[in-house]
């Protein structure tokens, strides 16, 4: 496609997604609505489970595996055997910090304000049982995690940096590459949850310069949910001993011996759904077919837009931070919690979604923030939806 969006071009997509026609859904951060044809590749393989035997009709799904491998390595720039495929961005992000084996006490973990709960439970597990801590990096006036203030925490006690690049209790876009260059600097390793990154930014590993990323199918990319990438930078690959292993991350060699693969594959299970690889591949290409830079211009304009008309409504404080935003736009409503606003947008057929503390608790408690309510856009976002959801909020407000 061209190098912008047409409205044309977005009613044309929006006719191959069938959930654009049954809801007005402002949740695609947590999941977005999948095309027909992502629908109909999974379909397709488990028709072919079901007619010719699971096993059998392995043979296609691998193909759309490795297919779907080749195509995550493009998308992020990165080699193909840097890529493992996993059910999940939890999954992925967890699997690779156990990976890195145990910790010892006064070892440093640094994380931004803005981490993912679900991370911040390993980690502290993990420092709680071996002495080492966590502390947060200092964030700047916009609030975006600060990297001059994390290469003043630097010494040889950090064993890890981890960056949420995109939180996910509102708009703001941590400096990743930034921080990518203070890690490298030192030789630290360097994590980052892109959950709600991956297919809304363009993204370029070797330019963020880290060691791990993880990412969700379910989100930006309309894939199916149950799916996500991982990605291990190839000369790191050999300091991390995955927690669980396989026949297919550690098969047997002429001995009996375990022997681990020496790509990302080694975080990759033998169980797993070939008909979700089957949906991913399809969804990685029709994003690559748009085109990331594309995706993310449309998604910037249509969450500005909302933000400005958002903040209009008296009663409604918008709460994104940061000078560059990303299609999560979190509010609240005066005199209502966000569960409720949630609940009664829901009765007039709109879908947001609501935030609680635990979705990142750093931030969340540094604002006084109890709950946030949460409208994410995507492309196929119109003019007519927004209209429906500020009129939703409208109703609310008196």
């Amino acid at each position: 496609m061209s190098s912008s969006l047409s409205l044309t071009a977005v009613e044309a997509l929006r006719a191959r997604t069938p959930g654009a026609q049954s809801t007005t859904h402002f949740n695609h951060a947590g999941a977005s609505l999948p095309s027909s044809a992502t629908l109909e590749a999974i379909h397709t393989q488990l028709w072919r489970e079901a007619t010719i035997g699971p096993m059998e009709a392995g043979v296609a799904g691998r193909e759309q595996t490795e297919r779907a491998r080749i195509l995550a390595a493009q998308l992020l720039n990165a080699k193909v055997t840097e890529i493992a495929l996993t059910t999940g961005n939890s999954p992925g992000w967890g699997a690779a910090f156990a990976a890195l084996g145990s910790w010892r006490s006064g070892e440093r973990i640094l994380v931004g304000r803005h981490e993912w709960g679900g991370n911040l439970a390993a980690m502290r597990l993990a420092a709680q049982r071996a002495g080492a801590t966590i502390e947060e990096i200092p964030s700047d006036s916009c609030g975006t995690v600060d990297p001059h203030a994390l290469e003043a925490m630097l010494d040889d006690r950090v064993r890890l940096i981890a960056l949420t690049w995109l939180p996910a209790n509102g708009g703001l876009i941590n400096p990743a590459a930034a921080i990518g260059r203070v890690a490298r600097r030192h030789g630290i390793p360097y994590f980052i949850d892109a959950a709600q990154a991956v297919g809304q930014l363009p993204i370029d590993v070797v330019e963020v310069g880290c060691d791990v990323l993880s990412g969700a199918g379910r989100k930006a990319l309309r894939g199916p949910r149950g799916t996500g990438l991982l990605y291990v930078r190839q000369d790191f690959l050999s300091r991390l001993a995955p927690a669980f292993v396989d026949t297919r991350s550690a098969p047997l060699d002429a001995n009996g011996e375990p022997v681990l693969r020496n790509d990302a594959v080694r975080f990759e299970s033998s169980e797993a759904s070939l008909a979700l690889h089957c949906g991913l591949a399809n969804a990685l290409q029709e994003a690559l077919e748009i085109g990331i830079d594309t995706i993310r211009a449309r998604i910037d304009g249509i969450a500005q837009t909302l933000r400005t008309q958002l903040a209009a409504i008296p009663g409604v404080t918008v709460l994104d931070q940061g000078v560059e935003r990303s299609g999560l736009v979190a509010f609240n409503l005066t005199g209502l919690d966000a569960v409720s606003v949630q609940r009664s947008l829901a009765a007039q057929g709109i879908t947001i979604g609501s935030n609680g503390v635990g979705y990142t608790p750093l931030d969340m408690e540094f604002r006084g923030l109890k709950q946030i309510a949460r409208a994410s856009v995507s492309y196929l976002t119109t003019e007519s939806e927004i209209s429906k959801l500020l009129d939703g909020i409208r109703v609310l407000a008196h």
